[in-house]
């Protein structure tokens, strides 16, 4: 691996621990010298199949955009971006989509951004099952403050019918994707069956955080016709169920989504909400498919009674752009992240 001159190898080595859709970790960072960086989406790890791919490539870079900010404010840094707007392009034959530049400043560690780096820590997607008892109103009033700060909404239902409808529409979601021939391969492509292939690879979607046996993962997924037949398709619904057991909240974000600069102030939020709930001692798990496939988003927008036909203030351009529960659940078991060397342009990767 290059060189890296400090701060930047100790700030990227913590910020490669943010959080990525299908844990794909596309991001890329070229160090120029110890204030200069610049930054790209690596398009070989996105995921073109979704519909929302491109959209949620930049998501993705809006939330490795505000964990970085996230350890660098926990160790005396302030990070600013001069940022690109151009949508991915999947096709392209440079496969390095550039985002933007980046650049340090030195800045005064607060406890907040002391708070903020030991709760960036401690995030985990939890797939565990959850206990049933009520995240406190304090914190759901402190998450929507913070959304509404970064232009966005928070929404929630505790309402015991709509929950299980929107659990309904996030099973059916996998089944009908895996119909999807392109986004089926996609999904196949980012399956960790063992802990040794999740160890090897340090990426995708392990059965060990997913909490499923791994052949058994690994068979279904592969033989995707299983899930249709009346017997052996039952039995499957009940194990990927039986890790949604106790889900008693669920929560979404509305707001802009229009464009890459809105998709990347999108992903900040998603990820200062996640930080939020962290450090409150909630643990979060998103529903990206129900978002990302057409006919389940119309579902959730529908039984959740969201207006998507005006932005918050009237304006236009707002989107349910993100479903995920939240609650408390056992300590899940923490993904792999590929090696710093395979984060640096010039590096393995």
């Amino acid at each position: 691996m290059p060189t890296l001159p400090d701060p930047w190898h100790a700030l990227l080595d913590e910020a490669r621990g943010y959080p990525s859709p299908h844990n794909s970790q596309p991001i890329l960072v070229r160090v120029h010298d110890s204030r200069r960086a610049e930054f790209f989406y690596d398009l070989d790890r996105g995921l073109p199949a979704e519909n929302f791919g491109i959209p949620f490539g930049h998501v993705c870079a809006g939330v490795f955009l505000e964990s970085l900010s996230t350890v660098a404010a926990g160790h005396g840094w302030a990070v600013t971006e001069s940022l690109r707007d151009d949508d991915l392009d999947f096709s392209a034959t440079e496969r390095l989509h550039p985002l933007g530049a980046l650049e340090l400043a030195p800045a005064q560690i607060t406890p907040d951004a002391t708070a903020r780096l030991e709760a960036f820590h401690r995030r985990r997607t939890s797939r565990r099952p959850y206990r049933r008892t009520r995240v406190d109103r304090a914190v759901l009033d402190e998450v929507t403050a913070i959304a509404a700060g970064t232009g966005h909404a928070f929404g929630a239902t505790a309402d015991r019918a709509l929950v299980d409808d929107l659990i309904r529409i996030n099973q059916e979601t996998l089944f009908d994707d895996l119909r999807n021939d392109a986004v089926h391969a996609e999904i196949l492509a980012w399956i960790r069956t063992s802990k040794r292939h999740a160890a090897a690879t340090r990426d995708g979607l392990s059965a060990e955080t997913m909490l499923l046996p791994g052949p058994l993962l690994g068979f279904a997924m592969r033989h995707r016709g299983m899930w249709d037949l009346p017997l052996a398709g039952a039995l499957l619904r009940r194990v990927y169920l039986n890790t949604m057991r106790g889900v008693r909240e669920l929560g979404w974000l509305t707001g802009p989504f229009s464009g890459p600069r809105d998709y990347i102030e999108a992903g900040r939020c998603f990820m200062r909400v996640w930080l939020a709930f962290t450090r409150r001692g909630v643990h979060l798990h998103p529903f990206g498919t129900v978002i990302t496939n057409p006919r389940s988003h119309a579902a959730f927008v529908d039984a959740a009674g969201i207006d998507e036909s005006g932005g918050i203030d009237g304006s236009g351009g707002a989107s349910a752009w993100m479903l995920f529960r939240y609650g408390h659940s056992a300590e899940p078991p923490r993904a792999h992240r590929r090696p710093l060397d395979a984060m640096i342009v010039g590096g393995s990767r």
